[in-house]
């Protein structure tokens, strides 16, 4: 069985920032990921803002797997100062992580001259039957995060669903 072209799945757009949270500038890059899913025949679910703390982001995270989205995408809050904590609230949510995804995700943003995207400390892994991308939260990290993920969450997404199999 094969998915159907036409959608390949819900996804939700998770934005950890502070000062968004709190109305103190607007979003670009909620709107951005969301065009980008969209393009790659998502459903995108919304966009939720959290301020960088664990219980908020865990709880963003939970919401996203208990509502059955297939991809949740993070940005922002993945690099090493003390405020940078998604990687750490999204380890507490995943059953199983895929640090291959990880790394290329770090790689290639950093080919890219994405420096956040290269000393991003964000994970990649499987909660339930969902997969949770964390990206750095730059513009050139997310644009050069989803052509990254383009051509390996439908592989994951069908994995999980057991589409894969014959």
């Amino acid at each position: 069985m094969e998915r159907d072209a036409q959608r390949l799945g819900r996804a939700l757009v998770v934005i950890v920032d502070d000062r968004l949270a709190h109305g103190e500038r607007e979003d670009n890059l909620g709107p951005l990921v969301t065009e980008l899913l969209e393009e790659t025949n998502f459903i995108v679910d919304g966009i939720v803002v959290v301020r960088a703390d664990t219980v908020e982001i865990r709880n963003a995270l939970n919401t996203a797997v208990i509502g059955g989205v297939d991809l949740v995408i993070t940005v922002g809050a993945t690099g090493v100062s003390p405020r940078d904590v998604t990687p750490d609230a999204t380890a507490g949510v995943l059953d199983r992580p895929v640090p291959g995804i990880a790394e290329a995700l770090r790689s290639s943003g950093l080919a890219a001259g994405a420096l956040d995207a290269g000393i991003s400390r964000g994970l990649v892994g499987i909660s339930g039957s969902t997969l949770v991308v964390n990206l750095a939260g730059s513009r050139a990290a997310v644009r050069d995060g989803m052509a990254t993920l383009s051509a390996l969450v439908p592989h994951v997404i069908d994995e999980l669903s057991g589409l894969d199999q014959s």
